[in-house]
């Protein structure tokens, strides 16, 4: 019998950081693990808000895509901010992967990992 949970790679998104899945899927769903702006060698990118978004929205894409939806198919998104000053910036791009407007949570917090200023989690349909 095989597990009720398929755990997702794709060379193409940042390797995790830890002992996790960069997304898994279960029960028709994808659940998209923090992404951070950096590159599929883990590089971190240095640059602004806007740059920083567009590579996480870009690699939120990839894994969605290696786990067979896309960002058209997400429901819920979890945006965490070092500073939540970054918010208006980061909407602008947002904005342009998901017209659909999918349910949304942003917060800021105290300190992300690997010295992160923007981490971002998706639920979306398988």
């Amino acid at each position: 019998m095989s597990s009720p949970i398929t755990p997702i790679f794709t060379k193409d998104g940042v390797p995790p950081i830890g002992p996790y899945s960069q997304a898994v899927k279960a029960q028709g769903l994808v659940w998209v693990s923090g992404q951070m702006a950096a590159n599929s060698k883990g590089e971190l990118i240095v640059g602004t808000v806007t740059e920083k978004a567009h590579q996480i929205c870009k690699n939120a894409k990839v894994v969605l895509e290696a786990a067979g939806s896309g960002l058209e198919k997400v429901v819920k998104v979890t945006i965490f901010f070092a500073d939540l000053d970054d918010f208006g910036e980061f909407n602008q791009v947002y904005a342009e992967y998901f017209p659909h407007k999918p349910a949304r949570s942003s917060l800021e917090a105290r300190r992300l990992p690997a010295g992160m200023t923007l981490e971002m989690e998706l639920v979306a349909l398988a």
